[in-house]
């Protein structure tokens, strides 16, 4: 599988809870109608750092649960860290969407956000092995996913037009789908599940300082696959310091789409 090109330090953390903040404010209905109710079994699969999985198990409390899993141990320290400061039933493990050893045909709920993306040829091999997880007899799937065709960042510095183009770049050699959110649907219908959801949305968000995106948070892999000398990153690192003291003229557009299957 795909090495996972982002390095989470504390401005990635403060992205995945932005971004965990406006999914469950934009999908609340869409995750309860999918399954994330009082005493609901949920998978998190890709949780990172854990933004999503509070959220869900508090809608599952009190006695639901969520399994979240993570093939990124910090990722994990972080969910588990957070998930005990919160006081909610998460339960943490280590494994990869496509192998994530938790118990085939059991979880009311099974939730895949923002991995799909970085899985380049592996995307329908994670939604089969998801669909398994899902209980039978109404189990769902729930994918998010985005296209990156649609993303701006109004106001930006020059830098970031060049950060952006080397990490698409990036994205193409390991052969990454970034419009992948735009099929959603034939991944849960191949997967053997009756697509009962299907939906996009354009977020508009003003980023906080400090937060530069995904790009940003890539650029050491950039420099190890040659696609960033450390020139250009001091240079990128300059221009946006020189922007980020008034961040009232940024905004971020991006098209993110979610889709949910069934399992008859």
């Amino acid at each position: 599988m795909a090495d996972y090109s982002l390095t989470l330090d504390d401005s990635e953390i403060a992205r995945y809870r932005l971004m965990a903040d406006v999914a469950e404010r934009r999908e609340h209905d869409l995750w309860t109608t999918a399954g994330a109710v009082p005493g609901a079994r949920i998978a998190d699969v890709g949780c990172g750092p854990g933004a999503i999985a509070v959220r869900l198990a508090a809608l599952a409390a009190p006695d639901g649960a969520v399994a979240a899993v993570d093939r990124d141990g910090d990722a994990l320290a972080v969910a588990s860290a957070l998930t005990a400061r919160v006081g909610v039933p998460v339960r943490t493990s280590r494994g990869s969407a496509d192998a994530t050893g938790l118990d085939a045909g059991t979880f009311d709920l099974v939730m895949l956000r923002h991995v799909l993306a970085h899985n380049g040829g592996r995307e329908q091999s994670i939604v089969d092995h998801l669909a398994t997880l899902a209980r039978p007899g109404g189990g769902t799937v729930y994918l998010a996913d985005i296209d990156a065709n649609s993303f701006r960042l109004r106001g930006a510095p020059a830098a970031y037009d060049e950060m952006d183009d080397r990490y698409r770049e990036l994205h193409r050699r390991l052969g990454n789908d970034l419009t992948v959110g735009t099929r959603l649907d034939e991944l849960l219908t191949a997967a053997g599940l009756e697509v009962v959801a299907f939906e996009g949305h354009i977020n508009v968000l003003t980023p906080p300082p400090g937060m530069r995106g995904p790009a940003w948070a890539a650029r050491e892999t950039l420099l190890a696959e040659g696609l960033a000398t450390p020139d250009d990153i001091a240079r990128w690192d300059d221009a946006f310091r020189r922007v980020e003291h008034d961040t009232s003229a940024l905004r971020f557009f991006g098209a993110t789409f979610v889709a949910v299957g069934r399992r008859a």
